[in-house]
């Protein structure tokens, strides 16, 4: 006889949720509670990813802004104007997050 058949399971388990067997069915306002905060998780992180992203551009158009005359003079001064814009940007949602986050 051969033993069970044994397979590697993922390490990924962020998905996974251990549910307690011994408390009843979540009630409605229990769910609605735990979607809405669910929802605040989401929207955060697509805040921090716009943030990222803001940075990201803001780099990119000071690599443009300083990239000589292979560009033209009006795309070197919007990107110049883009470099410090973007990152103000940035840092204005982070502080508009943190603080509603406090709340």
């Amino acid at each position: 006889m051969s033993g069970p058949h044994l397979t590697v399971v993922p390490e990924e388990t962020a998905g996974a949720e251990v549910y307690n067997l011994t408390r009843g069915p979540e009630t409605t306002a229990q769910r609605l509670q735990r979607l809405q905060q669910e929802a605040r998780q989401l929207a955060r992180e697509e805040i921090e990813a716009l943030e990222r992203d803001l940075i990201a551009l803001g780099e990119r158009a000071e690599q443009i802004a300083h990239g000589g005359e292979a560009y033209a003079v009006g795309l070197r001064e919007m990107a110049s104007r883009l470099s410090s814009d973007l990152p103000q940007k940035a840092q204005s949602l982070r502080a508009i997050l943190e603080r509603t986050s406090r709340d």
